[in-house]
């Protein structure tokens, strides 16, 4: 398995044949490396990742794994995963081969994740645990059922953490209009959680909303992307575009919510509500008398 040296620039690179899944010929190089040694891995690792060996990388697998789903799910929650996989697993299971993963390592990963605290001093949450065995073992279930190996370590493992349900609270008319009224001082918060509250938006779907989005003549709001946050915020397109009426606002709300967005400056003209994500949290904690 030979690699090269560019003289010019001092590093080494990979450069060599190989059968893609078409059955072509097709040379693949990569350059850069700062060693022999490095190119070599690289070249040998590119060629267990083709040929789906088990006995690469598990790094290398998961990238096989996001090639193989990311045009399944939405986009959403493809984000979802890949932070999990990436800040959550593969460092942990990054360059251990998938076929040397056994249930002691897996076991000793979940006790990684169940004695981590955060700067308050306050551990994962059950559902959270879940959610990322999960994970782990859908990559591993994946190989198995796909790439030929042998077992899950994960599911032999056993999982961690536990589905809570939550109560289902939510407001009746009369204690929104209460705490509506003590909004009223803050017009920026007040109209998001109007929209919330009376068009039965999400949160994601809210705080993606631009002025486009509002057609104010018919009293329409369209809903047709969602906004997440990993690193970077990113507004979704939806799959299917809806159109939501605003209830009960063609001749009131409608009017007053154009009168607001007309003086209001923004910052960004093609980002309404982005600057109201840090207010959803605050607001919905206050404390409004209901009695």
């Amino acid at each position: 398995m030979p690699a090269y040296k560019d003289e010019s620039k001092g590093t080494w690179y990979a450069s060599f044949y190989y059968e893609n899944w078409k059955g072509e010929r097709t040379k693949k190089m990569k350059r850069g490396f700062k060693t022999k040694k490095e190119a070599q891995e690289w070249e040998r690792q590119f060629l267990l990742q083709k040929a789906a060996d088990m006995t690469m990388n598990f790094e290398r697998f998961v990238d096989i794994y996001m090639d193989d789903k990311k045009k399944r799910l939405k986009e959403n929650t493809w984000l979802t995963k890949e932070h999990i996989v990436r800040t959550k697993i593969v460092p942990y299971f990054g360059k251990k081969r998938v076929c040397d993963i056994k249930p002691r390592d897996v076991i000793e990963w979940q006790n990684e994740m169940l004695s981590y605290r955060d700067e308050n001093d306050k551990p994962y949450s059950q559902t959270y645990l879940k959610t990322v065995h999960n994970q782990l073992s859908a990559i591993l279930n994946h190989a198995v059922r796909y790439y030929g190996l042998q077992s899950n370590a994960a599911q032999k493992a056993g999982g961690m953490g536990s589905e809570q349900h939550k109560e289902m609270l939510f407001w009746t008319k009369e204690e929104y209009l209460k705490f509506a009224e003590e909004m009223m001082d803050k017009p920026a918060s007040y109209y998001a959680f109007e929209l919330l509250y009376w068009c039965g938006i999400r949160e994601g779907e809210l705080l993606a909303l631009t002025p486009a989005d509002f057609d104010f003549e018919k009293g329409i709001l369209s809903i047709n992307k969602s906004y997440a946050k990993d690193e970077m915020p990113v507004w979704i397109s939806k799959k299917i575009t809806e159109a939501l009426r605003l209830l009960g606002w063609k001749e009131i709300g409608s009017r007053k919510f154009k009168t607001y967005g007309s003086q209001k400056a923004w910052e960004k003209p093609d980002d309404l509500t982005t600057d109201q994500e840090g207010f959803l949290v605050v607001n919905e904690q206050m404390e409004i008398p209901f009695t």
